[in-house]
């Protein structure tokens, strides 16, 4: 584009799945537009900004989004999607359809004028803010429509997270924690070395990461959106991110506390450091690591309480006779439900 014209930021919210939910774009504290549905998911809302933000502004436009869902969509999954009758590489149809067929015919239309980025949200861009503020708003005003049960914690100020379902508490943390990445996020955790084969190379070991990589694989069929979280310590976590690597999804890796790596083997800190550097996002829960091993395993158990609370999916590599696991298998288990996949090594 010789002409970047316009540059509009859009973001959606919403509260459960389906739920009450807020869509916004904005140019400008003066320039905007925002609306909302009482039944609807964050990815219709954030398509619909998107939408409306194109129509509403001719000529040249930069629209600029917190939503790689939508990014990528547009600039990657929609272009095979479209080629296969609008269905995904499973043969599944493509969800939300009704909202991404309309965007990429205008996508077409104003092929040359129109460019799209991304925007870490929350992350303190003022226009960013504005839109989630406006977006929020919408979201709020169908919530009270709804009666004192869906209002709860409106706009994630009021209320205790704990009277939320489940769904919706995730969606708050997210909207009050920018540490979350975006997307669908699937934690992969479980078993030290000791418990697969060892701290080199083993068939025990492949033949986990090989499990992981299909299971990985499956679920991004289901959700384009997909971005595994794992903490990349040796044993699973690790195996998890190289399985994300083999099934060409991204991952975040999340550490603890700095220098997770410091008591690791030279090749094991080797493997860990290439993997850091191939993870689509770093995460750092605190700045000082710990003194000593208790506060290590204290460290550790508010890593694990995090990542159980902002997931939307897990794969635990548990045998079910490590000990050490029963806690965080716990965790999961309240959170996640049906959404905590156990595999057994």
């Amino acid at each position: 584009m010789g002409d970047p014209g316009l540059r509009v930021y859009t973001d959606g919210a919403c509260s459960g799945n389906p739920g009450p939910g807020g869509w916004a774009w904005a140019s400008s504290p003066a320039h905007h537009d925002s609306g909302g549905d009482p039944a609807t998911t964050n990815n219709k809302m954030e398509l619909l900004a998107v939408l409306r933000a194109i129509e509403a502004n001719p000529g040249p436009l930069t629209v600029v989004m917190d939503s790689t869902y939508v990014k990528d969509g547009l600039q990657k999954w929609s272009i095979n999607w479209a080629r296969n009758g609008w269905r995904t590489k499973a043969g599944e149809p493509v969800k939300n359809r009704e909202l991404w067929e309309p965007l990429c015919a205008l996508r077409d239309a104003r092929k040359g004028e129109l460019s799209f980025e991304w925007v870490k949200g929350h992350s303190g861009d003022p226009m960013n803010d504005l839109v989630d503020e406006l977006a929020v708003a919408q979201r709020d005003r169908y919530r009270e429509q709804q009666g004192p049960s869906a209002a709860a914690a409106q706009g994630g100020g009021a209320g205790k997270l704990t009277d939320l379902p489940p769904d919706e508490q995730r969606a708050e943390r997210r909207r009050r924690d920018p540490r979350i990445p975006d997307g669908h996020l699937l934690a992969v955790l479980g078993m030290p070395p000791d418990r697969l084969g060892g701290w080199d190379p083993s068939p025990e070991a492949d033949a986990v990461r090989a499990k992981l990589r299909d299971l990985i694989a499956g679920h991004a069929a289901l959700a384009p959106d997909l971005r595994v979280v794992t903490g990349v310590r040796p044993g699973a976590e690790l195996l998890g991110a190289e399985a994300a690597v083999l099934a060409d999804v991204p991952f975040v890796a999340v550490l603890p506390f700095p220098d997770q790596d410091r008591n690791l083997n030279p090749a094991a800190r080797a493997r860990y450091a290439d993997l850091l550097g191939r993870a689509d996002e770093v995460v750092q829960l605190e700045r000082k690591s710990p003194a000593d091993a208790d506060a290590f395993r204290k460290a550790m158990r508010r890593r694990d309480v995090w990542l159980a609370s902002a997931v939307d999916e897990a794969i635990l590599v548990w045998d079910e006779r490590d000990d050490r696991l029963d806690r965080l298998f716990a965790d999961l288990d309240v959170r996640l439900g049906a959404g905590l996949t156990v595999l057994h090594p």
